[in-house]
């Protein structure tokens, strides 16, 4: 089992919630977290035919066994499940005494807000970041961007490329198509691929709508089903805007690239070293390093971009002791002059506000250059 950053904000919250959710994407690896972290409950999957059926006839015999507390994976299948477990912790408000897993927060967030809100520490657990890969099984950068951090890719002999397929087809196509009722598979896998084509871009539903050949509306509904299930993330612009025409559309991301670089079509590093979307892909792995840090310790994403009509930017920035960190994000392992003028231009329209700016690179160094803190990728597991 890898060692999941995770654990830390599962140990604060099970000593504060009588409740403690474990959401993300299907196989991130929640169920083996909740069952090794909170070895001491009984556990049962909710996509057990025999369990859900005994939950749905005789809910209170069903719930009866596990009075000292359960851990319920895939807890959305049964939505009554958060209403009787608002009564059981009104009752005994123990803290970590139960324990709801789900793959679509669609399901999920529905019924934590309507009867668990203020009982749940809610946690997020995305695949494997770069620090939980231990470094025999790291690679190179253009093996990290094709695998990615799906937990089954590190601990078995199965190809990367076979499990991926799979993945697409019994998990997201089926889950997916089960919320949306998509009828024409054929359409929702061209917008998949098309989605994937767009990682790292600003997001253009009429064009995406327009080219997967579907109406804005069912584009939309899509995307959020996408984002719901964290196969995608969205991000949002950053809110201030100094004096300055912002663009307001956020931009749109893989949450694993490995899963964008299949979905590309990309098979082999060959393949990868010459494809123009290689950049892009870098970039995806940088964002979504980023969010794992921050999901992994219970906080809220708080990430942005910035970017102006004139074409000034900064791919990434937050927040950090009252003051802002601008993140450029380049691909190529040589670090240029251009890209420590892209990144110390990237801090101007902040003025005083913005802290040294960080050059990530797809190369291995880390330095100081010109005021720019040269950051090599392997430096985001201790970011």
């Amino acid at each position: 089992m890898f060692q999941r950053q995770l654990q830390k904000t599962l140990e604060r919250f099970a000593k504060a919630f009588p409740v403690v959710a474990i959401t993300g994407p299907r196989q991130s690896g929640k169920t083996t977290l909740a069952r090794s972290f909170f070895s001491g409950l009984k556990y049962v999957s909710l996509e057990d035919p025999a369990e859900l059926a005994f939950a749905e006839e005789d809910p209170r015999g069903f719930l009866a066994r596990f009075s000292k507390g359960a851990i319920f994976d895939e807890a959305q299948r049964w939505p009554a499940l958060f209403s009787y477990l608002q009564g059981l912790v009104d009752e005994d408000r123990t803290p970590g005494r139960f324990v709801v897993t789900g793959s679509q927060q669609f399901g999920l967030m529905a019924g934590i807000t309507q009867s668990l809100a203020g009982r749940v520490g809610m946690t997020r657990l995305l695949p494997l970041s770069l620090a939980e890969i231990p470094g025999e099984l790291l690679g190179s950068l253009d093996e990290m961007l094709l695998r990615g951090g799906y937990p089954a890719l590190y601990s078995g002999a199965v190809h990367s490329g076979d499990w991926l397929a799979s993945y697409v087809a019994t998990y997201v196509e089926r889950d997916v198509r089960q919320v949306l009722e998509v009828r024409d598979l054929m359409v929702f896998q061209r917008f998949l691929r098309l989605c994937a084509g767009r990682t790292g871009q600003l997001l253009n539903l009429n064009a995406l709508a327009g080219e997967a050949g579907i109406s804005h509306s069912t584009a939309r509904a899509w995307m959020s089903v996408l984002e719901s299930s964290d196969i995608v993330y969205l991000l949002p612009p950053y809110h201030r805007n100094f004096g300055k025409r912002l663009v307001k559309t956020p931009k749109l991301y893989f949450l694993d690239v490995g899963l964008a670089a299949w979905l590309l079509g990309i098979r082999s590093t060959e393949v990868l070293d010459m494809n123009p979307s290689r950049g892009a892909l870098f970039e995806t792995l940088v964002v979504s390093e980023f969010l794992k840090q921050r999901f992994n310790q219970g906080k809220p994403a708080d990430l942005y971009f910035w970017r102006d009509n004139s074409g000034h930017e900064a791919d990434l920035l937050f927040e950090k002791e009252g003051r802002l960190q601008m993140v450029e994000i380049k691909s190529g392992q040589t670090v240029t002059g251009d890209y420590i003028r892209a990144a110390q231009k990237s801090i101007r329209f902040a003025a005083g506000e913005a802290l040294a700016p960080w050059l990530i690179h797809g190369g291995e160094d880390t330095y100081e250059r010109h005021g720019v803190h040269v950051m090599g990728w392997k430096t985001l597991s201790k970011t």
